[in-house]
């Protein structure tokens, strides 16, 4: 049987390449938005669908953030816990807010906000350290 330290140390390495998979979806996301945007074309099905792997992505990391902090692990600073909470309902707030809205302008607010997410990801790697 696995011992709980090896198991523990193959949950930090699966939440350390989640975190650099989530920041190169965000990535092409955003740009992708972006040109979806200048195109005006509006928010399509496609999109949503890849928001919602996005927000799974996030939710995934949570629950392995949770698993080591309930373990004992520590983040690097606090505020990373701040940003992992940031990224988990910023989308889903987002999506409130605009209330199914497809339009070209909506297009826009999610390729910000899924561009600013990206941000929000490479700042929580580097607090998490």
């Amino acid at each position: 049987m696995m011992e709980v330290n090896s198991l523990m140390e193959i949950i930090v390495e699966i939440h350390r390449v989640l975190s650099n998979s989530i920041i190169l979806f965000f990535l092409l996301l955003g740009l992708w938005g972006v040109v979806r945007a200048i195109r005006k074309r509006g928010v399509e099905a496609s999109y949503l669908g890849a928001m919602v792997i996005a927000e799974v992505l996030f939710i995934l990391q949570a629950v392995l953030g949770a698993v080591l902090l309930f373990d004992g692990a520590r983040p690097g600073r606090i505020v990373h816990l701040i940003y992992g909470t940031f990224a988990l309902v910023a989308l889903p707030g987002l999506f409130a807010y605009l209330k199914g809205d497809d339009s070209n302008q909506a297009q826009w607010y999610y390729a910000i906000a899924i561009l600013f997410l990206f941000g929000v990801a490479l700042r929580a790697i580097g607090t998490g350290v």
